[in-house]
């Protein structure tokens, strides 16, 4: 990390532009950052000096944020040799990553005002900004502050999960007019398909779609915001479009790894049984369809669903994907796909910057003044994802030995100035 003495930080390069079109897809800027507040003070024509002036193989773009991770850590401890929120704000620095939201589904969950609040202590040593979403169960009630809240329709860890849509719909009609993302996946067709031959049939495309289609009926129902987090199938896609028409307000996300893997591909890396995750790798129809809702902004971000499992758990089976390290560097194989710089800020930083502006004093995802001064920076090259240089504590990642056409330089959060080592 580069330190400074005076108050501001001063960056000088070629910036993403704030909206798609135009002659170019960057904009020479100078952009002055408060360190006591953190936030940018000022955006201004290059001088050609300050902390960091940067040529043209080089891109800046307001910070990476990402919506889904599991961090593991909370008041018991229990999981924190998988990850704790100082490894995941590593791991997230190094992704370029300025500030994520993380997931409830912990030995202690964060049900409540008490547990929220010692678990959101936790979170003071991460070197990034952390949003926490509070779950929801059978038998939980709203918080009394506001905050966002999941939903594991089916098992997890613990007691957040449900048995059917009857007790779902008792338990979210406490919930009215609140953020509520959802685990998609219905726990009776899980439940039917208990003891499939493979794990992908065990939890088959069918228990999203049935899911999706609940969640759409019950929060018509109830008036909340429902979010369907790790979009996988493209009938799901076609349900939240055919609901949006209909003037639902709901969200969604796609996961890098849903984008790159395919049933067919799979066996590409060199570890498939790695790739097992929840909801898992679908058809290679389906990652064209949601490649393309990406694209045309019908899944508005990206979100890693980060979970750092251990070398030794992925080999005994357990579900679930590692990837903060990576964010930065996949970006440049969206790149590769035809997606335009405006279109990448816009899916990972934008759209996943309202959640925070909702529930965080502080604005986010815009380079302008009074926002948060936490940029990413780019670096156009070849470059090869390696086992020793992950920083989550997992130690691996799906994408070792994919070369990208480029990486994360620098991580500045709120002022903050972190190189990474090329």
């Amino acid at each position: 990390m580069i330190t400074r003495t005076s108050n501001l930080v001063v960056v000088e390069g070629n910036f993403v532009n704030e909206s798609s079109g135009g002659d170019s897809p960057t904009t020479p800027r100078r952009v002055e950052i408060d360190i006591h507040t953190g936030l940018i003070s000022a955006v201004g024509t290059p001088r050609g000096t300050g902390d960091l002036v940067l040529g043209d193989e080089y891109v800046v773009m307001s910070g990476l944020i990402d919506q889904h991770v599991h961090a593991r850590e909370d008041p018991s401890g229990e999981d924190t040799y998988k990850e704790s929120f100082q490894t995941a704000s590593d791991a997230a620095v190094h992704g370029g990553v300025i500030a994520f939201v993380e997931m409830p589904n912990n030995p202690i969950p964060p049900v409540d005002d008490e547990n929220y609040i010692a678990k959101r202590e936790l979170t003071k040593k991460s070197c990034v900004d952390i949003l926490l979403y509070a779950g929801v169960g059978p038998n939980t009630r709203p918080l009394t502050f506001p905050v966002p809240y999941k939903t594991y329709m089916g098992p997890s860890i613990g007691d957040l999960f449900f048995e059917d849509e009857a007790q779902l719909r008792n338990a979210l009609s406490r919930y009215r007019g609140k953020f509520i993302a959802f685990h998609a996946e219905d726990p009776v067709i899980l439940k039917e398909n208990e003891g499939a031959p493979t794990h992908a049939e065990s939890r088959p495309p069918e228990a999203e779609i049935e899911a999706i289609g609940q969640i759409l009926r019950i929060s018509q129902d109830y008036g909340f915001h429902p979010h369907i987090c790790h979009l996988t199938t493209a009938a799901g896609l076609e349900l939240i479009r055919e609901a949006r028409s209909r003037g639902v307000a709901v969200s969604t996300e796609v996961t890098p790894h849903h984008l790159y893997f395919d049933q067919d591909n799979i066996a590409n890396f060199h570890t498939p049984s790695f790739l097992q995750c929840n909801p898992p790798i679908r058809t290679r129809a389906d990652r064209i369809a949601l490649l393309e809702g990406l694209r045309s902004g019908d899944i508005e971000m990206l979100a890693t669903d980060h979970a750092p499992h251990t070398l030794e758990e992925k080999e005994k089976g357990m579900s679930g994907v590692t990837h903060l390290d990576t964010f930065g560097p996949f970006l440049f194989w969206l790149i590769d796909q035809g997606f335009d710089l405006p279109l990448i800020q816009q899916v990972a930083a934008r759209a996943p910057s309202k959640i925070l502006n909702e529930f965080l004093p502080d604005r986010y995802g815009r380079v302008e003044e009074g926002f948060v001064g936490s940029l990413s920076v780019l670096k156009k090259g070849e470059f090869t994802v390696r086992r020793g240089d992950i920083k989550s504590r997992s130690g691996w990642s799906p994408y070792e030995g994919t070369t990208f056409g480029g990486t994360v330089s620098h991580t500045i959060v709120r002022g903050r100035i972190f190189p990474q080592i090329l």
